[in-house]
C-alpha cells in the first residue's frame, strides 16, 4: 500500500533524515577527530587547533609506531586472541545452544539448563574467584587465560538457542529417522541453514576480544604479553613526552604522545571497520530472528 504524500508526511521525512543525520555525524565525530589528530603536528595537537581536519599535515606519528616493535607485538597477540577466542566461543555456544534447542521429550532436563545459564547473567563469581581459579588450573600469564574465561557467553547461548528452535522441526525429525544422530545433524542441517545467527554470535565475540583490555591487565604478568587494547590503555596512562625517540623520526614539531596514541588508536579501530560490513546483512536478520522467543 502507497502511503501519501501529505505535507505532514514531507515534513516528518524531512525532520527524521536531518535528525539520522545530526545523530550519525555525533557519532563519527570522536572517530574522524582521532584520525585527524593522528595527522596533525605536535604544536596544533597541544594547542587545541585540531577538530575534524589536519593541522599541519604530517605522516610522522605513523612512521613512529611502525618502528615501534612492541605495538606490533600486541597487535599480533589481539589478532591470535580475537581468532582463538571467536572459533572456541563460537564452537561451545552452537553445541550448548543445540542441546538447549531440543524439545523436553528428548531433553527432559533442558528447562533446568536454561535457568542454570540464565542465573549467570544476574550473578557472577566475582573477579577474585575467577582470577583464583585461571591462576589454579595453570592458565595465569597465557593467550588462554584471554580466550577460556569469557568462552561461553549467556547472551549468544540464549540468541543461538532462539534461532535453533524457530527452525523447521520436521528437518531435525527426519535426519533422526534416517539414522543421523545429533552431531550429524548439528554439523551438516543446523549449522550450515544458521549464517544469520552465527555471524552474529560471531561478530559479538570478535568485538569483545578485540576491545577487551581489563583481563589482559588481570591475568597478565609480562607486559610482552599483552593484547592491543591493554598496550594502548599503558600508552594512554603513562603521558611520558621523554619516552618518545624523536630523533628516529625527525622533527620534535611533529610528533608527540599525544599525536602518537591517535595514531595507535585508529590503527587499532581499523580491523573492526573492515570486518563489520561484509557481517552487517548477517548481523541485522541474526538479531531480528533470535530474540523474539525463548
Amino acid at each position: 500500500m502507497k502511503i501519501k504524500s501529505s505535507p505532514a508526511r514531507k515534513a516528518f521525512v524531512v525532520i527524521n533524515y536531518v535528525i539520522l543525520t545530526l545523530i550519525m555525524f555525533i557519532s563519527l565525530f570522536p572517530l574522524i577527530h582521532i584520525f585527524a589528530l593522528s595527522l596533525s603536528s605536535n604544536s596544533a595537537a597541544q594547542a587545541g587547533w585540531v577538530t575534524v581536519l589536519p593541522v599541519n599535515f604530517t605522516l610522522d606519528s605513523y612512521e613512529y609506531i611502525l618502528q615501534k616493535p612492541e605495538f606490533f607485538k600486541s597487535f599480533g597477540v589481539s589478532v591470535l586472541r580475537v581468532v582463538l577466542g571467536t572459533v572456541i566461543s563460537v564452537a561451545l555456544t552452537i553445541i550448548s545452544a543445540y542441546a538447549m534447542s531440543q524439545p523436553d521429550e528428548r531433553f527432559h532436563a533442558r528447562k533446568y539448563y536454561v535457568w542454570v545459564f540464565l542465573v549467570t547473567m544476574v550473578f557472577s563469581g566475582g573477579l577474585i574467584p575467577l582470577f583464583i581459579v585461571v591462576k589454579s588450573v595453570g592458565i595465569y600469564n597465557s593467550i588462554w587465560a584471554l580466550v577460556l574465561p569469557s568462552a561461553v557467553q549467556t547472551f549468544n547461548v540464549i540468541l543461538m538457542l532462539n534461532f535453533f528452535r524457530g527452525l523447521p522441526y520436521a528437518l531435525t525429525e527426519s535426519a533422526l529417522i534416517d539414522g543421523a544422530n545429533h552431531f550429524q545433524i548439528m554439523a551438516k542441517i543446523v549449522v550450515p541453514i544458521s549464517k544469520p545467527s552465527l555471524a552474529t554470535v560471531g561478530l559479538f565475540t570478535m568485538v569483545n576480544h578485540w576491545n577487551s583490555w581489563f583481563d589482559g591487565m588481570i591475568y597478565l604478568s609480562d607486559t610482552a604479553k599483552y593484547p592491543m587494547q591493554t598496550y594502548l590503555r599503558n600508552v594512554i596512562n603513562s603521558v611520558d613526552a621523554a619516552s618518545l625517540d624523536l630523533n628516529s623520526v625527525g622533527a620534535m614539531t611533529n610528533v608527540s604522545q599525544k599525536t602518537v596514541t591517535a595514531a595507535q588508536i585508529f590503527v587499532a579501530i581499523i580491523p573492526i571497520l573492515l570486518v563489520y560490513p561484509f557481517l552487517q546483512k548477517y548481523f541485522i536478520s541474526g538479531m531480528t530472528l533470535g530474540s523474539v522467543k525463548e
